[in-house]
């Protein structure tokens, strides 16, 4: 038939209204329309072709956009099929059937392509879930105990939305994720178990340190019960961090028991530091007098006695203000540090047992340097002008000690 003929050159009508399809195969009745004209009767199959021309175009435009998967696109491209075969229509069914066969090599790419994204995004989740399941193994032997659990909940819910990959594969990396959530899970029960009993022993011990702090809070007696707060706040940290809903609570009960005490020290010490003023410059005053008077020490029995007076009228005053004691004992140790070395000074002086050993020294001295000349002078006799240096050089040596020698003997002769 001629390529160019349209639908209604498939299709005749007997005078009983009958309309007949031209196929392969043969004619074939579409149907029957009595009482109406060949031409009407046969439009009437035409248009039905028609209107599976128009659903053949559409499936080609879908299948060759891509808008159907292969598996959606051969479905539907059968239903067609089944739909042109059995069409009561006129028009070229064959080159419909055959428009329909020709959309066969674009779905199998199309499906081959399908099948090769869908490895490539399995490649890919498996890649993401071997990443997350190395990550979940590490988060298991970690002691990241808050990050962690907050970290693999947000795993479980990427897994979640991931494609299953196939079934042995994704088994496998399911089970290695799954045990490395339920072995940190467990180490984290474990952990917070221990620091809940950390916990507990840290409140038991606070109270103790509490009820102990009470017993202290009275006491007039400021260096020791300083010393003791001291002591229980060194183990107030020692003791670790309570429950937090009562470690806060029992902190600032022990702070207001610690506090109560040393504002009571503060105000007692304060009130006697105002008494203390007075004496302090009555202390100071005497200080100032012994110190212009004393030193340096001239007469050691002037000093002494001086000294012995100035400690008299010091000791008649008494307590002064804590930050000034050491002052003023640095001030009295220095005094009598002056009179000390004046009496070691004079005993040095008439020490005759010292006296002799300084005399002793410079006679030897004397000897030695007499020795000394009668060698040069020996020596010059024979010509031996090295020995005779040699002699000199000592002669030097011993002049210089021998001066020495001599001031020391002059301290005593003083």
């Amino acid at each position: 038939m001629n390529s160019s003929a349209g639908p209604a050159d498939f299709g005749r009508v007997d005078p009983d209204g009958t309309v007949y399809v031209r196929t392969a195969d043969g004619e074939r009745a579409v149907g029957q329309i009595p009482d109406v004209s060949a031409d009407e009767a046969l439009a009437f199959y035409v248009r039905r072709f028609e209107a599976l021309e128009v659903e053949v175009g559409l499936l080609e435009a879908r299948i060759g956009g891509g808008a159907l998967s292969p598996d959606e696109a051969k479905h539907s491209v059968n239903q067609v099929k089944a739909s042109v075969a059995a069409a009561n229509a006129v028009g070229d069914l064959a080159g419909l059937a055959a428009r329909l066969e020709a959309l066969a090599p674009a779905i199998a790419e199309q499906s081959e392509a399908r099948k090769a994204e869908r490895a490539k995004q399995l490649e890919a989740t498996r890649e993401t879930k071997e990443k997350m399941v190395t990550e979940a193994e590490t988060l298991a032997q970690g002691n990241d105990w808050r990050g962690g659990v907050n970290r693999f909940r947000s795993l479980l819910d990427e897994w979640k939305a991931l494609p299953r990959i196939d079934r042995a594969t994704d088994d496998a990396l399911w089970h290695r994720f799954s045990a490395a959530r339920t072995t940190y899970t467990r180490r984290r029960k474990v952990q917070f178990a221990e620091q809940s009993a950390k916990r507990d022993q840290a409140k038991a011990a606070k109270e103790q340190i509490i009820a102990e702090a009470r017993q202290l809070a009275d006491s007039t007696e400021w260096g020791p019960t300083a010393g003791a707060f001291r002591d229980l706040m060194t183990r107030w940290k020692a003791a670790g961090a309570a429950p937090r809903d009562v470690d806060d609570a029992l902190w600032a009960e022990f702070r207001a028991i610690q506090d109560g005490f040393f504002n009571n020290r503060a105000s007692v010490l304060s009130e006697q530091d105002a008494e203390f003023k007075a004496n302090l410059d009555a202390k100071l005053a005497l200080l100032d007098e012994a110190e212009a008077t004393l030193v340096p020490v001239t007469d050691l029995a002037a000093g002494r006695a001086g000294f012995r007076s100035f400690l008299e009228k010091y000791n008649q005053y008494g307590r002064v203000p804590r930050e000034q004691v050491r002052t003023l004992d640095a001030r009295v140790k220095a005094l009598e540090a002056a009179v000390r070395r004046a009496e070691e000074d004079e005993w040095r002086r008439t020490d005759p047992e010292a006296r002799a050993r300084a005399e002793d020294t410079v006679a030897m001295l004397d000897a030695e340097i007499a020795k000394l000349t009668e060698k040069i002078a020996k020596a010059e006799a024979r010509g031996d002008a090295k020995a005779a240096d040699k002699a000199r050089e000592s002669i030097a040596t011993y002049t210089t000690w021998l001066d020495q020698a001599k001031a020391t003997l002059a301290d005593f002769q003083a």
